[in-house]
């Protein structure tokens, strides 16, 4: 039975200092900077055919989908 005086169990109920900081969520759980396989992932890397799976060092400033096959035509993914 609950006393209404403020002795009950420590840690539960309103002010157990569990804020939205440091409780870890949203921390390091991205690639970082400029990394994966998006568009403006770095310019290190390779373009990936999905078709035929022919790879070529990725171009700085020009992006994968912009690339065609050498072998197919068809336009590349970042690797």
């Amino acid at each position: 039975m609950p006393r209404g005086d403020g002795t009950g169990p420590s840690g539960q109920g309103p002010g157990t200092g569990r804020g939205t900081r440091g409780s870890g969520f949203g921390k390091n759980t991205g690639r970082g900077r400029m990394g994966g396989n998006r568009p403006g992932a770095g310019p290190s890397g390779n373009c990936i055919c999905p078709s035929c799976g022919m790879k070529v060092p990725h171009q700085q400033g020009v992006p994968c989908y912009n690339v065609a096959c050498p072998d197919c035509s068809t336009k590349m993914v970042r690797e």
